[in-house]
């Protein structure tokens, strides 16, 4: 006669279960271990090339800031090729070659800004819409300024519908830049250059309900009267 089968009590099941997943574990580790060490190194590689990555970018902020400092002087009193190309036997780099060099960091893109307007001030213009086109930041202040430099180089062609287009796309980058109803009003301006009106009136008038004490909103009106005249 066969003994009566003993009833295990909850403990020794949860035990018995405990016992059967670290076998079964153990076989799956012996059976994949060379997959495992892969997995875990591949992971560890990344995980290093992540942190290089972050530490260079950060570096070449730092760099891309110093010699972006030694630039300023000859851009703000107006020697713009020479910002441009730099100062031979000097340390002044020039903007091509900082923008070269720290490309991807947040001042090697402010750098790339610079560039574009530079090339603005010496009248070229291809050029600086393909600098102002290259940003790849992320600082919206930049961002709409890259957009609004675009639009300045088409302006001064004769590109009306263009300039109006990237000055309104320009506003419309954040409502924290300080230059959004400069934007509008360039917006509608050249608007009213290639007659559309529509558009204008739309741009104008929004300078006046979102930015009513801006400088830009008190020359409003007399487009407004070319409009409606």
């Amino acid at each position: 006669m066969l003994a009566k089968k003993k009833k295990l009590s909850k403990k020794e099941i949860q035990e018995d279960k405990l016992v059967t997943t670290f076998y079964e574990a153990k076989s799956f580790y012996t059976e994949n271990q060379t997959m495992i060490f892969s997995v875990i190194g591949a992971i560890a590689v990344l995980i290093v090339a992540v942190v290089f990555y972050s530490s260079k970018i950060e570096e070449n902020n730092l760099l891309a800031s110093a010699e972006l400092s030694r630039v300023y002087e000859s851009y703000n009193t107006g020697l713009y090729q020479q910002a441009i190309d730099g100062k031979p036997g000097t340390k002044e780099l020039g903007l091509l070659k900082i923008v070269d060099l720290y490309s991807g960091s947040d001042q090697g893109e402010r750098a790339r800004i610079i560039l574009g307007n530079s090339y603005y001030y010496t009248e070229q213009y291809d050029k600086a819409i393909e600098a102002f086109d290259d940003y790849s930041g992320n600082d919206n202040l930049m961002i709409a300024s890259a957009l609004s430099g675009k639009a300045g180089c088409y302006e001064v062609m004769g590109e009306y519908e263009n300039a109006a287009n990237y000055f309104a796309k320009a506003a419309d980058v954040s409502k924290y830049v300080p230059a959004n109803p400069d934007y509008l009003l360039n917006a509608g301006i050249n608007y009213i250059k290639v007659k559309n009106m529509s558009e204008a009136k739309f741009f104008l008038n929004r300078v006046k309900s979102e930015y009513s004490t801006s400088s830009a909103a008190r020359q409003v009106d007399k487009y407004l009267a070319q409009i409606n005249s």
